[in-house]
């Protein structure tokens, strides 16, 4: 008998620019009218042709043991109306060309390119609440959108392509044995 996974509860750390910037941006209201600027996404479209899509999720979880990456394309995400959802994420870990040299742990995704498996202390839990979106930075770990809500809307920027050939997924629950929990923090907000 197999055993069971180890549960890593994780705490919610509200997202806002600063304390998402190791994976991504996050975007916020601007002025009309306003020039193009480092608070705009800094978008990196150009392996393919961009998709910009309404994404229905239904009856996701406040929890994961898988994590996804794609190394073509950064991602945008954003909750229709503004409500609360959170992603699960962990560093962009790719390896270019050459960068290889004394790490052991190098493994080949979708698409050929190479990157070390995330670890499970690197995993965090973010809060996105209100009118705001999210863009992921090239090979940034994701995992969600997710709520508790019984079903969301969600605007998504990325390839038209990007979920056949570049998604690239991590067990924790094989590779690491353990699942991650959090819980809905919006009543303490």
């Amino acid at each position: 008998m197999a055993e069971s996974p180890v549960e890593v509860n994780l705490i919610p750390i509200e997202a806002t620019p600063e304390s998402f910037a190791d994976y991504g941006q996050v975007i916020e209201a601007s002025s009309d009218g306003d020039r193009f600027g480092p608070n705009d996404a800094q978008l990196d479209l150009s392996r393919g042709i961009p998709r910009f899509y309404i994404m229905r999720l239904e009856g996701r979880t406040l929890g994961f043991s898988t994590i996804t990456h794609h190394a073509n394309v950064t991602q945008c995400l954003g909750s229709i109306g503004g409500h609360v959802w959170y992603l699960g994420v962990a560093k962009p870990s790719l390896i270019a060309d050459g960068e290889r040299a004394g790490d052991n742990n190098v493994e080949s995704g979708s698409g050929g390119h190479l990157y070390s498996p995330p670890t499970v202390e690197e995993v965090r839990v973010f809060k996105f609440s209100g009118p705001k979106f999210v863009k992921l930075n090239r090979g940034t770990w994701h995992a969600g959108p997710l709520f508790s809500e019984s079903s969301m809307d969600f605007y998504n920027l990325e390839l038209s392509n990007t979920n056949e050939v570049d998604h690239t997924t991590h067990s924790f629950k094989k590779k690491n044995g353990v699942i991650f929990r959090f819980e809905d923090s919006t009543s303490s907000s």
